[in-house]
């Protein structure tokens, strides 16, 4: 279970909100508006009426200690902004950015967004690959309680071939792709003969229940 921040209560940051709950999480939710946070107080941890513009404000509530907070202010542009500066200083694990432009995107990122998002052009680029690729893209995300997920090896995986990790008995799980850092390179089905080093990390599918499980290894 992580502890999550989500500031900015509109339609996505209210969805990612809720959702992370009904997963588990403890999740804060902070916006400035009173109707937003009446509509979320009953399916979040907390959730807090906030200025999340003032640093004071953000200390206070203890935001330096979750372990991520998702900036879900489309606008004003400058409120996001501030924000993730405000959050970068508090020095945050990782921060997420919503953004609605390319340069809004480039600006977040210079000031210290972990990771900065666009949801409308996301949500387009994913349809149009489901709509040129039916067969292939739409199939594996919508199995329930299937997932895909991105790990870092665990210290009893380095050094050892897919052959010997036998993940497919031991965990219901199969790697189909790995990320290289040393080479950099993304190696897509891999053989049962690829050796695992502490640099990669690993793509796997299978069952949520299957991925909690190895992540807890």
């Amino acid at each position: 279970m992580k502890q999550v921040a989500v500031i900015g209560l509109g339609n996505f940051g209210y969805y990612l909100a809720t959702e992370l709950f009904q997963k588990g999480h403890e999740v804060i939710a902070i916006d400035v508006d009173k109707s937003k946070i009446q509509r979320v107080k009953d399916l979040v941890t907390q959730a807090i009426l906030a200025d999340a513009t003032e640093k004071d404000t953000l200390e206070s509530i203890g935001l330096g200690q979750v372990d991520c907070c998702v900036v879900c202010i489309g606008t004003p542009m400058e409120a996001s902004i501030l924000v993730t500066l405000h959050l970068k200083e508090m020095k945050v694990a990782n921060i997420r950015a919503k953004a609605t432009t390319t340069e809004h995107g480039k600006i977040l990122s210079k000031i210290g967004a972990d990771e900065v998002f666009f949801p409308e052009k996301d949500m387009a680029v994913n349809m149009a690959n489901r709509i040129h690729n039916p067969n292939m893209i739409d199939y594996l995300p919508f199995i329930e309680g299937y997932s895909l997920a991105e790990l870092a090896p665990p210290k009893s995986f380095i050094g050892k071939t897919l052959r010997e990790l036998d993940l497919i008995n031991r965990y219901n799980t199969q790697i189909v792709a790995i990320k290289q850092i040393i080479p950099d390179e993304l190696i897509m089905i891999p053989t049962a003969n690829f050796t695992i080093k502490d640099s990669d990390l690993l793509i796997v599918l299978g069952p949520e229940d299957a991925l909690e499980k190895l992540r807890k290894e």
